[in-house]
């Protein structure tokens, strides 16, 4: 089962590429400091990897298991 990761957008999409800003709207972002929180999959590692000069990740440690 993969892990969550916990995703904080923390540069602005001033000057960003369309490309970069259907990315970060794909992965849930509407305003700076933002966090959300993905799967930790090959799908959302490739989304981040794009737009990774404006992000912060870390890895969300799940207090269920």
């Amino acid at each position: 089962m993969p892990g969550k990761l916990a995703i904080k957008q923390v540069r602005s999409l001033a000057g960003s590429s369309a490309h970069q800003r259907r990315v970060m709207q794909a992965l849930g972002f509407k305003r700076r400091e933002q966090v959300v929180v993905h799967d930790n999959t090959p799908t959302i590692n490739g989304m981040i990897d794009k737009v990774k000069h404006l992000l912060e990740v870390t890895e969300r440690v799940d207090s269920t298991r």
